[in-house]
């Protein structure tokens, strides 16, 4: 993996010495936001791989470690602290700064698992956030001493926004929680008038990224009307400050589905109704909808074909989680004639709903594909149709036609 190296600007330090020749205190230069941004985006995090960012992150702490000769040498191991004594260079900074992030990409690695973390996952994800923590409040208080102000307000602000994120994924203290979101982005607000044009854009953009977990704490502490269906758009913005985010969005989600089953008594389908006694068939029916509603709403013709032929896939898996349900029920349901009907019924009525949505997957690919089929590369290389690539699409289209 090829080694990070930060700019000039990055690595600036500001030493000053008297007429006398002595030096006087040297205050170090990092832009924090800008170095992190630039070494998540190369090393992973552009595609939200934690894995590959935490790898970096070790690697880079070992050549810094290497590199400052603060090896801990061989036999038990017994950890070299660094104090305001040790701080002779801005490379030290740059160690609790990055021992910080490994600490957080691990415990996003842990929350990215396809099921989510288990109770002992969740326990070990709640450490490795208090462990970054702890090194960016350690960061912060040595660039306060070590840095010149604008450093130490980054890493204030860095460390305020950790300290947001263990709160957060702890579901508890949403006061604090708030109070620690909405110092970070005071800084980056204010971090975001000054500066070349490439730092005003990222401070905006994390301004941006804050907002989500701002409403989303005072959602919770009763102090905003926000609805749980607003919160879905607010999920669709990117960025690895959201990851956190969009987990408890997903889990706030499926609190309101499950509320929303109780009314879900049955499927109307081709002017049949089928009764749903299922609670997780009912729950899985009602994500399909949801985002059916998406898909099918005022918005969806400004929607882009990448976005929608997502939205379609998870449309499937949740029809395909309630035919799993469904199927279950008919195996344990033994020879009651009676709920095998009703049961065999409400499979065939989501399967149709599944073909349907299938059709519409198809068409939009086809679509699509004619859209490219007379271009010529352009300049960001995009793939062109051929004319058998668009026939194969058809036959597909016409093969679930049949089926439905």
């Amino acid at each position: 993996m090829a080694e990070f190296s930060p700019s000039p600007a990055v690595m600036e330090v500001d030493g000053m010495k008297s007429n006398s020749g002595n030096q006087i205190a040297q205050r170090f230069s990092i832009k924090v936001l800008q170095l992190l941004k630039s070494a998540q985006m190369q090393h992973g995090l552009r595609h939200g791989d934690y894995t590959r960012y935490r790898r970096y992150c070790t690697a880079r702490l070992r050549r810094l470690y290497k590199s400052l000769k603060l090896t801990h040498g061989r036999g038990k191991f017994t950890r070299r602290a660094i104090t305001e004594s040790t701080v002779t260079e801005v490379r030290f900074l740059h160690l609790l700064l990055y021992t910080a992030e490994r600490a957080w990409s691990h415990a996003m690695e842990k929350r990215q698992l396809p099921d989510g973390p288990n109770a002992r996952q969740r326990i070990y994800l709640i450490g490795r956030l208090r462990k970054a923590v702890k090194w960016a409040t350690l960061f912060s208080q040595l660039c306060a001493i070590k840095g010149d102000s604008r450093t130490s307000l980054e890493a204030e602000a860095y460390a305020s926004y950790m300290k947001g994120n263990l709160l957060f994924e702890q579901d508890q203290n949403w006061d604090i929680a708030l109070m620690n979101f909405k110092s970070a982005r005071a800084v980056y607000e204010e971090l975001g008038k000054y500066g070349d044009l490439e730092n005003q854009v990222l401070c905006r953009e994390r301004v941006e990224e804050l907002e989500p977990s701002i409403r989303y704490c005072l959602h919770k502490i009763g102090e905003s009307n926000l609805q749980t269906s607003e919160f879905l758009h607010i999920g669709e913005m990117e960025g690895p400050a959201l990851d956190l985010f969009k987990a408890k969005l997903e889990a706030v989600m499926a609190e309101a589905r499950s509320q929303q089953a109780a009314s879900l008594t049955e499927l109307s389908w081709l002017g049949h109704r089928f009764p749903i006694s299922n609670a997780k068939t009912r729950v899985a029916i009602i994500k399909a909808q949801d985002l059916e509603k998406d898909l099918h709403g005022p918005l969806a013709d400004s929607m882009p074909a990448e976005k929608r032929l997502i939205m379609f896939d998870k449309v499937f898996a949740a029809y395909h989680d309630a035919r799993s349900c469904i199927r279950n029920d008919l195996v344990s349901a033994g020879s009651t004639e009676n709920m095998k009907d009703d049961l065999n019924g409400l499979d065939k009525a989501v399967n149709a709903l599944l073909g349907q949505r299938t059709i519409e997957r198809n068409q939009l690919l086809v679509s699509v594909a004619k859209s490219k089929l007379n271009k010529r590369r352009d300049e960001k290389n995009e793939k062109v149709t051929k004319p058998e690539e668009l026939v194969r699409l058809y036959d597909l289209l016409l093969q679930v036609y049949y089926l439905v």
